[in-house]
């Protein structure tokens, strides 16, 4: 059975260790996920299964979720997700994946979107360097600076480092490790950083590098 969990970044603070080591980790609070649907080779063409996690309110539902949660025998979700995976048999609708699905030392991967900046500046957004702000240094000292030649390339080049929206975007952080499951408080903590501001929905999963290594 493949594990994977949606849920909440709270923030990050610190653990210690036995050796009385600083370990820095973020929680996450994972709030009980629904398997919603279950595909099939059979069915759909390949394998994968939907999970589902945090309530809405059924006037924010469409007909055809509020559907298939009827179907799965739950609530309304507001987040839906779908899992690639090789034992969709192990599954079953409307069954119910908390955190304890992952164990103090497994090795997962999070995604999650970083946080936006709206629209940024050339020196912001690529971190490019700044006009000399001693005298004659130019009128404009934060200009991004050339385009290109008027004769070659005539042209703006594809891919040139220009202002524009900055941050939001979806990344994921491989290879972290579970420092603590708490089952109580529906939390997993995890050594180091993860993308996003606090309150922002994370994917835990297990580390794809790992599973390809038991594998073999």
């Amino acid at each position: 059975m493949n594990k994977y969990i949606v849920g909440k970044k709270i923030g990050m603070t610190q653990l210690f260790d036995a050796t009385g080591k600083v370990i820095p980790v973020t929680v996450v609070e994972a709030e009980p996920n629904y398997v919603t649907q279950i595909k099939t080779k059979q069915t759909d063409g390949y394998d994968a299964v939907q999970i589902g996690a945090f309530e809405q309110k059924k006037n924010l539902t469409t007909k055809p979720e509020a559907g298939q949660f009827k179907k799965a025998g739950i609530t309304p979700k507001k987040e839906l997700h779908e899992f690639t995976t090789t034992t969709p048999e192990a599954y079953q609708l409307g069954q119910e994946i908390k955190c304890d699905v992952f164990a103090e030392g497994d090795v997962v991967d999070v995604t999650a979107n970083t946080k936006g900046h709206g629209t940024a500046g050339a020196i912001q957004r690529w971190n490019n360097a700044r006009g000399r702000m001693s005298h004659g240094g130019g009128p404009v000292h934060r200009a991004q600076g050339s385009m290109g030649g008027r004769t070659f390339p005539g042209r703006v080049w594809k891919n040139k480092h220009m202002a524009g929206h900055y941050g939001n975007e979806k990344v994921t952080i491989k290879n972290l490790h579970v420092v603590k499951v708490d089952t109580a408080k529906n939390c997993l903590l995890i050594k180091g950083s993860i993308p996003g501001p606090s309150g922002r929905t994370v994917i835990v999963r297990e580390a794809k590098s790992v599973a390809m290594r038991g594998n073999k």
